[in-house]
C-alpha cells in the first residue's frame, strides 16, 4: 500500500510506534528480559513520547498537509510481525528489538526525505530516527 501524502506517512508513523508500544510492554512482561529490562523501559518510554510528538506535528500542519503529494513510498519494506514476546529468550528478543529498531529507523529517514517540504516535520522525524539509532546502540552494548 502506498503512502501517497502527509497524513498516510504520520499515520503509518503513529502505527509504528502504536505496534512497537504493545510488543514492548509484552517484552517486560517476559523475565527473559530482566537483564535489559532499563533499555527496554526506556524504548517503551520513547515509543509513547514519538507517538505524541507524532500526533502533535500532524495537528500542527494539517493545513499543509492537502497539497503535498507523495510518490514511490510504500508501506511494505516497512511492515514487521514481531511475534509474541513471551516465549522468546533473551537472543531473540534482543534480535526483534534491533530489527524493530532499524525498520523505524529506515521508515523515518526516508519518510523525512519524502516530506522535506514540511522542514519541521521532517526535523520530527529525523529526531525519531535518531532516538532509534540510539536503542540500537543500547541494545548492542
Amino acid at each position: 500500500m502506498p503512502l501517497i501524502n502527509f497524513g498516510s506517512i504520520m499515520n503509518f508513523a503513529e502505527e509504528l510506534e502504536t505496534r512497537d508500544e504493545v510488543f514492548y510492554s509484552a517484552v517486560l512482561n517476559n523475565s527473559e528480559a530482566a537483564p535489559h529490562q532499563a533499555v527496554f523501559e526506556q524504548i517503551l518510554s520513547d515509543c509513547k513520547k514519538n507517538k505524541k510528538n507524532i500526533q502533535r506535528a500532524r495537528r500542527e500542519n494539517v493545513t499543509e498537509m492537502i497539497l503535498e503529494n507523495i510518490s514511490g513510498f510504500n508501506r511494505a519494506p516497512f511492515v514487521l510481525e514481531a511475534g509474541d514476546p513471551s516465549g522468546m529468550n533473551s537472543q531473540e528478543l534482543l534480535k526483534m528489538a534491533d530489527k524493530l529498531e532499524e525498520r523505524a529507523e529506515r521508515y523515518y529517514l526516508e519518510a523525512a526525505v519524502k516530506i522535506k517540504a514540511l522542514s519541521e516535520v521532517a526535523r520530527i522525524l529525523k529526531l525519531v530516527a535518531k532516538k532509534r539509532t540510539a536503542h540500537r546502540n543500547a541494545l548492542a552494548g
